[in-house]
């Protein structure tokens, strides 16, 4: 199973290099004339992560998985409800803020549609280790999304107090993802 980590780990790197990843600056983004753009955006894409994402614990009434991963899902989940619900605070409380922004191309939409479905059709398909390897492997990128998506969103967020929730959203969601990635790790030993 080791071999099955390396391989990724490496693509990881030689995707990141490719890319032109780089580590990001300390320090909010200046304000430009699109940071409502962008921050509704982000608000938007973040939203419906999170909504669905709360949902993910309701996969114990159908799927067996070990306590182990059963109890970090619903912490994913409580933390996505709370995620969620809290951009819905700061859209009843703000009319600039508009959650239903997604402003996705034609070909992202039908992609992401497609990813979700072949998702679902794995998980549903799937069982035991197979099951639990396969969700906390979607885990680990809706978890890296929406830490990010919630950054960005603070980063073009000019009301102090928001944007240091949203700074609190990405951290918690960050923090998942590495509890998730540990867990990955130990199963797979």
């Amino acid at each position: 199973m080791k071999s099955f980590l390396a391989a990724p780990m490496g693509m990881l790197a030689i995707a990141c290099i490719l890319t032109g990843c780089e580590p990001s600056k300390a320090g909010p983004a200046p304000q430009s004339a699109s940071a409502p753009s962008t921050r509704n955006n982000c608000y938007s894409l973040l939203h419906q992560l999170l909504d669905q994402q709360k949902d993910v614990s309701m996969l114990r009434f159908i799927k067996r998985e070990h306590a182990d991963v059963q109890n970090l899902v619903k912490r994913i989940a409580t933390a996505s409800g709370a995620g969620s619900a809290l951009l819905e605070g700061f859209a009843k409380e703000d009319s600039s803020i508009n959650l239903d922004d997604l402003q996705l191309p034609p070909g992202e939409t039908a992609t992401r549609a497609a990813i979700a479905s072949t998702q679902k059709k794995a998980l549903l398909s799937q069982t035991g280790d197979e099951f639990e390897l396969t969700l906390l492997l979607t885990q680990t990128e809706a978890l890296s999304y929406a830490s990010h998506l919630a950054k960005i969103a603070g980063e073009n967020e000019p009301q102090p107090d928001r944007a240091l929730a949203l700074v609190a959203v990405s951290k918690d969601m960050e923090n998942l993802h590495h509890e998730v990635f540990a867990m990955l790790l130990s199963k797979v030993k």
